[in-house]
């Protein structure tokens, strides 16, 4: 079995984020890049296939030069070799653009990724490149488990889970508890130096959407201590300030 594991490279959680060039692009001083927590579980259950199947594992990150230690690190983990499209991702439809002409050229049986990134936190690149190579998409992907050419899941939906039976290929949006993040170990920091990692031009494609400017969301308000006894003040405060009730 082969599968593709599509990581994104983003800003650690705890950066300090700011923007540069009239509020046009990301400040990257300073900011501590990872990959995509989601994308870190998706990883974490190729590599138990991996080991429980004998897949091998193809990781495909679209983005610039300075994404690769965070392809070597996927490498590291588990993968046996790695494809960088040689593209800012500028936006989902064409990251997913990007995946489904590699997924076409590698012919892979599974297509794993988190159900968003972090940064954006769109969540459509699943479904655009299920609906690019004409195969089932299902996100957010809990568990994930493979039977000959058959894969049976559970996916969260509001108040609960849903149990999937669907047949390879597919793509899968992936969350927690699907696997736990694994944290590579010296053998595999070693022997990631030396496993292939490709680097391929982007494909031709006119996604539409241009990027105007970004802002930062508004500074949290002050914070108003009520004590537990003034019942009358917190209603008034949430009816008259808030407007929550």
């Amino acid at each position: 079995m082969k599968i593709l594991v599509c990581i994104s490279h983003v800003p650690d959680t705890t950066s300090k984020i700011n923007f540069v060039e009239n509020n046009t692009r990301l400040d990257t001083n300073g900011v501590q890049f990872i990959i995509g927590p989601y994308d870190d579980y998706a990883l974490a259950r190729a590599v138990e296939l991996k080991e429980t199947s004998g897949a091998t594992i193809t990781v495909l990150n679209v983005g610039q030069a300075d994404t690769e230690p965070t392809i070597r690190k996927a490498l590291a983990i588990g993968a046996d070799d790695a494809i960088r499209v040689n593209a800012e991702p500028t936006d989902s439809f064409f990251v997913a653009s990007q995946i489904a002409a590699q997924a076409k050229e590698g012919g892979y049986d599974l297509i794993l990724m988190g159900r968003e990134s972090i940064d954006y936190n769109s969540g459509a690149v699943h479904g655009i490149v299920g609906e690019m190579l004409g195969i089932p998409s299902i996100s957010p992907v809990m568990t994930l488990d493979i039977e000959g050419t058959t894969a049976k899941l559970a996916r969260e939906i509001e108040g609960g889970k849903e149990y999937l039976e669907v047949n390879l290929p597919f793509v899968a949006g992936c969350q927690e508890p699907i696997a736990e993040w694994k944290i590579p170990n010296m053998r595999g920091i070693m022997s990631a130096r030396t496993k292939p990692l490709k680097v391929v031009e982007p494909v031709s494609t006119d996604s539409g959407v241009k990027l105007e400017t970004y802002e930062l969301p508004p500074a949290k308000g002050a914070v108003k201590m009520i004590s537990a006894d003034n019942v009358q003040e917190l209603v008034s405060l949430l009816k008259n300030e808030a407007k929550v009730i």
